[in-house]
């Protein structure tokens, strides 16, 4: 039986498989010096995914074990995730080990999404802004929010 997970998953993977070479083969003076309309380098971009992958990672399993609604940092909301980029200076990272970090941060997510509890996917986590997400929903909506930042990065490569 397919889980409605699994659709996602699949794509998932396929996606960091067909984009780890593709990021790979980007040219040092693409990655660090052109910018998105959010003024992020391709390196940041990424640092930003991995962000939030790692982010997503501990939501999906806080929400298994903790009383819902969830009270958990928001690192995406109210401007933190520049802190992130910027803290942790994706831009001077060394491409090859940020490209690896990015592809395995991304398969643990997969690993975490088969293994959760389906018992706990309507618990809630409120956001800095007072919405409220399931388990559920958080981990369908990663999918899309992974293939912006794809769009975005394929922009940058192929401006002229």
């Amino acid at each position: 039986m397919m889980s409605e997970f699994d659709a996602n998953n699949q794509q998932l993977v396929l996606l960091t498989t067909e984009w780890e070479p593709k990021l790979m083969a980007i040219p040092a003076t693409i990655l660090e010096t052109r910018r998105n309309k959010q003024q992020r380098t391709i390196k940041q971009i990424l640092g930003h995914m991995v962000d939030s992958a790692s982010n997503n990672t501990h939501r999906i399993i806080h929400l298994q074990y903790q009383p819902s609604p969830l009270q958990f940092p928001d690192y995406a909301n109210l401007g933190n995730n520049e802190r992130w980029i910027a803290i942790q200076d994706y831009q001077s990272e060394n491409w090859h080990d940020l490209v690896k970090l990015w592809k395995y941060a991304n398969l643990h997510l997969v690993h975490v999404i088969k293994h959760m509890d389906g018992s706990k996917l309507e618990n809630e986590w409120t956001t800095a802004l007072d919405w409220r997400v399931t388990l559920r929903d958080m981990a369908l909506d990663y999918l899309p929010h992974f293939k912006l930042h794809l769009d975005e990065i394929d922009e940058l490569i192929e401006q002229h």
